[in-house]
């Protein structure tokens, strides 16, 4: 079962003003445009909305388990050498 409940928000003039644009635009009302952003911005997903210039955000990080092997696989000592053969070269 869905609840809704009732509730008043003091919006700068210029953002209610872009908040009643956007939902012109999207065809929709401003309770279903704000619940929208309220929900990305609590669950942290930016849902694909036509006319939003909301930016994605990139996907998490995972952390995988060590191999041993060091990126790039060359030792310090090894690019220190390559520094040095370019350095040389000039």
């Amino acid at each position: 079962m869905f609840f809704s409940m009732r509730t008043t928000l003091d919006l700068p003039d210029p953002l209610f003003r872009e908040l009643k644009i956007q939902a012109a635009r999207q065809g929709i009302n401003m309770k279903d445009l704000l619940a929208r952003y309220v929900e990305a911005g609590l669950y942290g997903r930016f849902p694909a909305i036509p006319g939003s210039s909301v930016p994605r955000r990139s996907p998490i990080p995972i952390a995988r388990h060590a191999t041993g092997q060091t990126i790039p696989a060359m030792s310090n000592a090894r690019m220190q050498q390559i520094l040095d053969e370019d350095d040389a070269g000039h």
